[in-house]
């Protein structure tokens, strides 16, 4: 028996069932798990954001289970293909994935679209668009892999999103303005890949927000504000409060004073 081999494999997990291949559905399914996890504060955000990329990274099923072990929504392994029928539903299947491929040419994807949980950019020689800021997202999670080889990528996304990257450039620019947002729920958004003698660039655009997110944000700071008024009237009416009881004091000693010397 190789004990070695025996002490490696996940728990639970089949040695068969480890090693299947894992599909977007079986990696979207245990992001939901994190999601769930991060809203109830059993993950910090830097927990959250180490697993979404250990997700997204997995090849098989045997690398998904670890993740979720220890959340109690985690409930038994992920199975292989648990997903598929849901997402060959129709109604609430989410959006294929989005390939913009530019040879020689310009291709772009703008204006109100339901973003897909994956885009593959490829500029040869060309250039890319990719215009997020009036995007709907069904998902929290996207994923947008870049290659561009004398070519050009750019990415537009709204103020108020997560920005992530992990690419680099080779004789090139892989320029990212990574930015955490405010809102836990907002959508991450990690870019992927390299620019060889190119460029791929991906930043917010100034005024994009996202409405919901927006709104929310609003609501937040109008609650601060009135919790703020109120916590100044409260510290002004004890202010006077004191202020009187002082001046009540002093009156009481002048009296008991004059009324001494008579």
């Amino acid at each position: 028996m190789d004990l070695t081999k025996a002490a490696t494999r996940p728990a639970g997990a089949p040695a068969a069932e480890a090693h299947i291949r894992a599909s977007d559905a079986d990696r979207d399914r245990i992001a939901a798990i994190l999601r769930e996890a991060l809203a109830e504060g059993r993950l910090d955000p830097e927990e959250h954001a180490e697993r979404i990329d250990t997700v997204y990274r997995a090849k098989t099923l045997g690398e998904l289970e670890p993740v979720v072990r220890d959340l109690p929504a985690a409930g038994g392994r992920p199975q292989p293909g648990a997903g598929a029928a849901a997402t060959a539903s129709g109604a609430g299947a989410p959006p294929p994935d989005q390939n913009l491929v530019a040879i020689f040419s310009a291709a772009s994807r703008k204006g109100r679209w339901h973003v897909p949980a994956r885009i593959n950019a490829v500029a040869i020689f060309g250039s890319v668009e990719i215009d997020l800021t009036e995007a709907v997202f069904p998902q929290q999670q996207v994923e947008i892999t870049v290659t561009s080889l004398f070519g050009s990528v750019e990415i537009r996304v709204p103020e108020n999103v997560t920005l992530r990257s992990s690419g680099s450039g080779i004789l090139g620019a892989f320029e990212i303005d990574t930015h955490e947002a405010e809102d836990g729920d907002a959508p991450q958004i990690q870019v992927n890949g390299y620019a060889v003698l190119g460029s791929v660039e991906a930043r917010p655009k100034r005024g994009a927000l996202i409405s919901d997110l927006r709104d929310r944000m609003w609501e937040n700071h109008r609650e601060l504000r009135r919790q703020l008024r109120d916590e100044h009237r409260e510290r002004h009416r004890e202010w006077h409060e004191r202020l009187r009881l002082e001046r009540q004091e002093r009156r009481d000693r002048f009296r008991g004073r004059f009324d001494g010397g008579r």
